[in-house]
C-alpha cells in the first residue's frame, strides 16, 4: 500500500460521505443505488432517476483506489461495492445475454423501467433504449468478469459495429465526420434498429475492459484507436465535444476519460499523443473555471504523466500549489459528469440540428460521484 500524504481525515471522511449516500432502500432507490437525477433547468425539469450507470462507475473508481488506502476504508468500500452489485441482475439484457442497460430492463412480466419517476416518456416504447457498451463494460469491471467472458463480449460489439451487417443493409454511421465513416469502429448501442454512434468516453471504457484482460487488437480495436487518435490530433475534442462524445461532450471529461485509459496502460497506437495531451489539459486548466472541471483536468494530467512524471515534476507542482481543488461546494452546480442528448440518435439532420442544443438535453447529476472525482484526486495528489 502506497503512504497516503494528503489529509488522512479528509480521505476518510469523504469515503463516509459516499457509504452515507448509497440508498438503504426507499421508493425511488433500491438498496445499493447511488442516487442521481435527471434534469433540464430551461425546462424546470428533475426526476429521480434509478440507473447503473453512476452506480457501476462509483464502484468502478473506488476499487481502483482501494490499493492505497487504509484496511479500515477498504473494508467500507467492500461493503458499498457488494451492495451495488446486488442491483446489477435487474439492469442485465432483457432476454438474458449478458450485455447491460442504463435503466432496469423488462423481465419476468415486469416493464421496462426506462424515465423511470417520469410522466410521459417512461410510457413510450419509442425511448427505450437498447443496452450499451458504456454500462456494459463498466459492470463488466466491477464484476470482475473472467476472460472468456470478455471474449464473448468482444465478438458481440463486433456484431453492432459500423460497417456491420444489419436487418436489411450495412449499418453506417451518419453523425459523425466523414472521415470516420469507413472505419469499422465499435458503436454505442447493442440494438440491431438503433444507430450507429460513436463517443470517445464510452469507447475508452470497453477498450479499457479489452486491455485490462489483454486481449490482441483486431480491426475494430485498430479503426478505434484511429478515431481516438484523429479526434485529439485534429482538436475535434475542443471543437466539436458534442459530436465526438454524445453522452460527455465537453474537453475536461473527454481528457480525463483518455487520461484513465492511457494512465494504465501503455498503448502503441495512442502512446505518441501522451505529451501532447498533457500540454493541452494544461492549457484548459489554465482557462476552466467550473471548479469540477478543474478537479478532472488535474487528475487526467497526473494519471497521463505518470510514465514520464521527471519532465513535467514543476509543472506538476506549480499545478497542485495553485490548484484547491476542495475549495468548492459539492454537487458543484455548474458540473455535468453525464448528459442524455434526446435527439443524438436522429439521423435526420434537422433533429440533428438541435440536438446539441441544451434545451434537448437531460443533464444526469450524482453527489456521490463527484465526490469519488474528489477523492480520486486527492489520491493522484499522494502518489505525485
Amino acid at each position: 500500500m502506497i503512504s497516503i500524504n494528503s489529509d488522512t481525515e479528509h480521505i476518510q471522511s469523504i469515503i463516509n460521505k459516499i457509504a452515507s449516500l448509497q440508498s438503504r432502500g426507499d421508493t425511488h432507490f433500491p438498496e445499493g443505488i447511488f442516487p442521481s437525477y435527471r434534469q433540464n433547468k430551461y425546462l424546470l425539469y428533475k426526476r429521480p432517476d434509478t440507473n447503473i450507470f453512476y452506480t457501476a462507475s462509483i464502484v468502478f473508481v473506488l476499487n481502483q483506489l482501494k490499493p492505497y488506502l487504509p484496511d479500515s476504508s477498504q473494508d467500507i468500500i467492500d461493503d458499498i461495492s457488494a451492495k451495488a452489485i446486488k442491483n446489477y441482475p435487474a439492469f442485465q439484457n432483457k432476454d438474458g445475454l449478458k450485455t447491460y442497460n442504463f435503466w432496469q430492463t423488462p423481465k419476468n412480466g415486469l416493464a421496462s423501467n426506462h424515465f423511470p419517476n417520469g410522466y410521459i416518456f417512461r410510457h413510450l416504447e419509442h425511448f427505450r433504449i437498447p443496452d450499451d457498451i458504456d454500462d456494459t463494460a463498466l459492470v463488466y469491471m466491477t464484476l470482475q468478469a473472467s476472460k472468456e467472458e470478455v471474449l464473448w463480449l468482444k465478438d458481440k460489439v463486433q456484431l453492432h459495429a459500423n460497417l456491420s451487417e444489419g436487418p436489411k443493409d450495412i449499418r453506417r454511421v451518419q453523425n459523425t465526420f466523414k472521415h470516420y465513416k469507413g472505419l469499422k469502429i465499435y458503436s454505442t448501442w447493442f440494438g440491431k434498429n438503433m444507430a450507429i454512434e460513436f463517443d470517445a468516453c464510452a469507447l475508452c471504457n470497453l477498450m479499457y475492459l479489452f486491455e485490462l484482460h489483454q486481449l490482441p487488437h483486431n480491426e475494430h480495436d485498430m479503426a478505434t484507436y484511429t478515431y481516438l487518435k484523429g479526434i485529439f490530433t485534429r482538436n475535434e475534442f475542443v471543437s466539436h465535444p458534442f459530436r465526438v462524445a454524445h453522452n460527455y461532450a465537453t474537453p475536461p471529461l473527454i481528457i480525463y476519460h483518455f487520461a484513465r485509459l492511457l494512465g494504465d496502460f501503455t498503448i502503441e497506437p495512442l502512446e505518441d499523443c501522451r505529451q501532447d495531451l498533457i500540454k493541452k489539459a494544461l492549457l484548459l486548466l489554465e482557462i476552466e473555471q467550473v471548479a469540477m472541471n478543474r478537479v478532472i483536468l488535474e487528475t487526467a494530467i497526473l494519471k497521463l504523466s505518470k510514465q514520464n512524471a521527471a519532465t513535467y515534476r514543476d509543472t506538476i507542482d506549480s499545478m497542485q500549489q495553485n490548484n484547491n481543488v476542495t475549495d468548492f461546494s459539492i454537487p458543484d452546480p455548474d458540473f455535468c459528469y453525464f448528459l442524455g442528448p434526446l435527439l443524438s440518435s436522429y439521423e435526420h439532420q434537422i433533429l440533428q440540428f438541435f440536438a446539441p442544443m441544451k434545451i434537448t438535453q437531460m443533464d444526469w447529476k450524482c453527489e456521490a460521484h463527484e465526490w469519488i472525482l474528489l477523492l480520486e484526486n486527492l489520491i493522484e495528489r499522494s502518489k505525485n
